[in-house]
């Protein structure tokens, strides 16, 4: 992993970046779409085939979509081909294992495991390549002619891997008309190095925190242990997310497009709700305009509305993986979502500022422990050591431990976590040019950043299963 990275750091985008400048702007695509395809066969080379297959499905049904003469009965039915070829790639790799084996355990049966890899980012490009036909089919978006341009959108490495999930019809103009300037070139350099830090100074670091903890038996943790290992578990999944959606922003603007942001200080979140406005917007905006509007949304009244809610968050949940802790993962923020709409949110707007920040805070917290535990039986065990239940004191030697090594670290998180602000859009190309020269700090960051992947062996990506 720490090889690859360098490799990617030093050797692959250089190269793409030279490739790109170098060929005429009729060609752009060509050189993104051919360098997407090695940057996913440098992780799975198998499952290119996979992609491909999404890639010219959707392609075709788009083009069919675009046929003036047919009427709507063709053009739903070819909508729901390109949602049942789309669900079932995704479902096979994703979820037929977690099938089977619930098969097995109710009804005692010995159906053997398909035991597959599940392809790199095939949540984020399956939904990417579905936002297409149904914006196609809505004439939100016309439909792609060139096979190029649309593989490149489907396949375009900056943000495959984790997102952030891009709509089609966002991008649809940048795929054939963009320029990069000067000052968008330092604003992306800008953005990725930020975004590098984050997740390998950061997330990684606390990371080991979280894996310290999470690794011992939940029976024998203090209450102020389990709350510290779920807040480190909570900084790393937000800036090792955070942190990857931030360089693939970032070398988006290297290459002229402009993707929507991901985050917006989701832990200064004053409820549930506000959390998830604030946390991955692309998802909850994909889910928001595929789902729950198409659902009727809030048009039909407060208690189909709520249904609506419920149901997109079990998708939610499913999205996230294949495991119970998902779906109850899901179901959890569902059921706190339509309490906030039915009466919680008036509630909050009568208590102080800091009560709300601390509600919101305690109820995302208990939420990581559903989402940070595959195991169900884990999920109860670290539950009661965090209300004091598994009979263990409020502290011990290993909390003042944990706390005293990793005092610093906590506080630039928490500092970090609320007061991060990227660099304006629309800054002055100058300026911004002059300030990425000038900075420093930025230098600092990214030799830091370096250092850490050649010397670390603890490296993880937590969004690369999903």
């Amino acid at each position: 992993m720490v090889f690859s990275s360098l490799l990617f750091l030093f050797v692959f985008l250089p190269a793409v970046f030279l490739l790109y400048w170098l060929s005429p702007r009729r060609g752009k695509n060509l050189i993104l779409f051919l360098a997407s395809l090695v940057f996913y066969a440098w992780g799975e080379p198998v499952y290119i085939v996979i992609m491909l297959i999404s890639t010219v499905t959707d392609y075709g049904f788009g083009l069919l979509l675009s046929k003036p003469e047919w009427g709507p009965k063709r053009r739903k039915a070819i909508v729901v081909a390109s949602v049942i070829v789309n669900l079932a790639l995704l479902s096979y790799f994703k979820y037929a294992d977690f099938a089977v084996h619930n098969v097995n355990a109710l009804l005692g049966t010995d159906i053997p495991l398909t035991e597959l890899a599940l392809p790199i980012g095939i949540s984020f490009y399956t939904f990417q390549s579905m936002s297409y036909i149904i914006d196609v089919y809505r004439g939100t978006a016309k439909a792609q002619r060139n096979w190029i341009d649309f593989g490149t959108f489907v396949a375009l490495f900056p943000q495959l891997v984790a997102g952030p999930i891009v709509q089609y019809n966002t991008l649809a103009e940048q795929l054939k008309e963009r320029r990069v300037t000067m000052e968008m070139f330092a604003e992306g350099v800008k953005r990725f190095i930020i975004g590098l830090a984050k997740k390998v100074l950061l997330a990684n670091n606390i990371g080991l925190l979280w894996h310290s903890i999470a690794d011992a038996d939940a029976g024998t943790l203090p209450v102020l242990t389990a709350w510290l290992g779920i807040m480190a578990f909570a900084f790393q999944i937000y800036f090792d997310f955070s942190g990857y959606s931030d360089m693939a922003i970032g070398l988006g603007l290297m290459f002229g497009f402009r993707f929507n942001e991901n985050f917006n200080k989701p832990y200064a979140a004053q409820s549930i709700t506000d959390f998830w406005r604030r946390w991955h917007i692309s998802l909850g905006s994909w889910f928001r305009d595929y789902v729950y509007i198409p659902l009727g949304g809030n048009r039909k009244g407060l208690g189909k509305q709520l249904r609506n809610i419920l149901i997109v968050w079990v998708l939610t949940g499913i999205w996230h993986g294949a495991a119970w802790n998902f779906m109850l993962w899901g179901l959890y923020f569902g059921v706190i979502l339509i309490f906030e709409k039915w009466a919680g949110l008036r509630l909050l707007a009568r208590a102080p500022r800091w009560m709300r920040h601390l509600y919101a805070s305690l109820f995302i917290l208990i939420g990581w422990v559903l989402f940070a535990f595959d195991e169900l039986p884990k999920v109860g065990d670290y539950l009661k050591a965090m209300f004091g239940l598994n009979g263990q004191p409020a502290w011990n030697d290993g909390t003042l431990y944990f706390l005293y090594t990793n005092a610093v670290l906590l506080a630039l998180l928490v500092l970090a976590s609320i007061a991060w602000k990227k660099s304006a859009e629309g800054e002055g190309g100058y300026s911004a040019v002059r300030s990425l020269a000038g900075s420093a700090w930025l230098i600092v960051l990214f030799l830091l950043s370096v250092s850490y992947l050649v010397d670390a062996t603890f490296n993880p990506f937590l969004y690369f299963r999903f």
